[in-house]
């Protein structure tokens, strides 16, 4: 089941995942990404511990794809998985089993590697990388507009219901974390999880505790001017 795509922004530092597939609830066990350190992907037969093991190494400073070998070795059922790793660093790795469900591989550029497997082809995976390369924008747009590439070369070949979309810059927590768990068209719920997160959402995280504000922003009068502001800027850009 599932493809996924794995970026990191050399400009901004932020590092994002998204994915999609004929299965329910995939952002909950799939996705693992964490501000300054990396973006991971298990899918395929789940194996949630190489989120949770493998961002433990990671955040450690070891190289992607020694954290995979170390990980891939420990575990019996390696052929029936799919894992990839993108890191703070630009480094990578990706492993396809040999009992993967077909079609399944993976395809790579610079800060993006995407995978997936039970597909409708090759084209999935291809136009996905493709879309993303040639996308501009904010990085939860490009991310969507990747994803929404695969899906019209037939994505999941047994079609869709769920999708997920992280992305971290800085904290250990997510800038957004947004799924559709159960859906018609869980895409297009995405993207409407994402303007919706525009209101009020995006501005009120830049004023939460960080690594860089421990304290974060607490002046309501502050983060209130800030929506109200954000509001105005998003109606000029409406054209309102």
């Amino acid at each position: 089941m599932t493809w996924s795509i794995l970026v990191r922004d050399p400009q901004s530092g932020e590092l994002g995942a998204a994915v999609a597939t004929r299965f329910f609830a995939v952002g909950a066990l799939c996705l693992h990404v964490e501000g300054g350190v990396a973006a991971l992907a298990t899918q395929a037969l789940i194996n949630p511990m190489y989120g949770i093991d493998g961002m433990v190494r990671l955040r450690l400073g070891e190289a992607p794809e020694g954290v995979a070998r170390a990980m891939l070795a420990a575990d019996d059922g390696r052929e029936s998985r799919q894992l990839h790793i993108l890191d703070a660093r630009g480094r990578m790795a990706q492993h396809t089993g040999e009992n993967c469900v077909g079609w399944c591989g993976m395809v790579r550029g610079v800060d993006v590697s995407v995978a997936g497997n039970m597909l409708a082809g090759a084209a999935v995976v291809n136009a996905t990388l493709s879309a993303f390369e040639t996308s501009k924008g904010a990085l939860a747009e490009r991310l969507l507009t990747a994803l929404e590439a695969g899906e019209a070369e037939g994505g999941d070949k047994r079609g869709r219901q769920s999708a997920a979309l992280r992305i971290c810059s800085v904290d250990p927590y997510p800038d957004l974390d947004i799924r559709a768990d159960d859906h018609p068209d869980p895409l297009a719920e995405l993207r409407r999880l994402h303007r919706v997160s525009q209101e009020r959402f995006a501005i009120f995280r830049r004023f939460l505790p960080g690594r860089a504000n421990p304290s974060g922003v607490f002046d309501r009068a502050a983060i209130d001017r800030a929506v109200i502001d954000g509001a105005v800027d998003r109606a000029i850009a409406d054209g309102h």
